[in-house]
């Protein structure tokens, strides 16, 4: 068995605790810097096992916050998820405000502000939408961003095909639990995804590491601290509140990037697309187990619907040989915060698998 090599403290530059990768062969192992000089090396699981694992905590995540909502409100809890998540990733980053030019910080605080907002609103749809509803109809914003430009007629296919899913939510939804409101909130959210988007890309290249997303989450909590506090209320302060919001906050962001800081070094563009494509999916699941929220009849085509397009998408990207799709909008998507209604930092996408 190949082993990897085992570096020395000085030759990994980590600032602790973080990740690197040592190739040996066909195996690799988790380099973690856990500070104070200590090097430890972990055997890690495939990547794609990784990915899925950081699929499954933000949507289990998400139904979790689900359950939250009826002692602190849609607000309440995005203000904890936020501000948790957000004191986190400062004590792991310590981000550097000195030396930064204003438009760099501008370009922090646009990154805060859609952040937030994306929360905010996803959080909202979540509480009058099935979790795996929300979810599909959000995922329009990045499959949005992905066929932006194309002149393909089959990228075309997949955004009529996507789009007649949320109109099916539209015109029969109703019959099946599925409020107006709901789904213009969760556009909303897909709105705030795709400018997420787009905004990653100039934030991960003006900071360092995870020094942009750090400042954005400390935005983003100030963003909806008005409609935390005014639904959340003396309820933030309930420590069976806080558990939960805490529970949240690791699911959804702190697990999440152990799993994918590692993964995405080692998963090619479309591989990566391919399963991300079945987030949806996911959702309905953890909607199922959590929330005992069943989709069927003309639910579960909508989500079939826009998994199958978001699926054609990336493999028509493959087909054609153009990595464009998968190389530039979803490795922008995931450079910061990974394109979710929660915010995930992920890392080294630049780097070849």
């Amino acid at each position: 068995m190949t082993r990897c090599p085992i570096p020395s403290p000085r030759a990994l530059h980590l600032s602790a605790p973080q990740f690197g990768l040592i190739r040996g062969g066909e195996r690799c192992k988790a380099v973690v810097n856990w500070g104070s000089g200590r090097i430890g090396l972990v055997r890690i699981p495939p990547p794609q096992l990784l990915l899925l694992g950081s699929i499954a905590s933000v949507q289990f995540g998400s139904a979790f916050a689900d359950k939250l909502f009826a002692q602190a409100g849609p607000g309440g809890v995005v203000l904890l998820r936020l501000a948790l998540a957000a004191v986190m990733l400062v004590a792991i980053s310590r981000p550097r405000l000195r030396g930064r030019t204003r438009a760099d910080l501008g370009a922090a605080v646009a990154f805060g502000v859609i952040l937030g907002g994306m929360n905010w609103s996803f959080y909202e749809a979540l509480d009058r939408l099935p979790l795996g509803v929300a979810v599909t109809i959000e995922f329009l914003g990045p499959l949005a961003v992905a066929v932006a430009g194309s002149r393909r007629v089959l990228d075309l296919v997949w955004v009529v095909l996507a789009g007649g899913g949320v109109a099916l939510l539209a015109l029969r939804g109703s019959h099946h639990g599925v409020s107006a409101a709901g789904i213009v909130l969760a556009l909303l959210a897909g709105s705030c995804w795709a400018a997420y988007i787009l905004l990653s890309k100039r934030v991960g290249a003006s900071f360092a590491a995870l020094d942009g997303l750090a400042i954005a989450l400390v935005i983003a909590t100030v963003v909806v601290v008005p409609v935390g506090i005014a639904e959340g209320g003396a309820a933030l302060g309930r420590p069976s509140v806080l558990a939960g919001g805490l529970a949240v906050a690791l699911l959804s962001s702190l697990i999440p990037y152990s799993l994918e800081i590692v993964a995405l070094r080692r998963l090619t563009a479309s591989t990566f697309g391919l399963l991300m494509s079945l987030e949806p999916a996911v959702a309905a699941l953890a909607g199922v187990l959590v929330l005992s929220q069943h989709l069927t009849g003309v639910l579960f085509v909508a989500l079939i619907m826009v998994v199958t397009a978001s699926v054609g998408t990336t493999v028509a990207g493959r087909a054609v040989g153009s990595e464009t799709i998968s190389r530039s909008v979803q490795r922008d998507e995931r450079r910061t915060a990974c394109s979710r209604p929660i915010a995930k930092p992920c890392a080294n996408i630049d780097e070849p698998p």
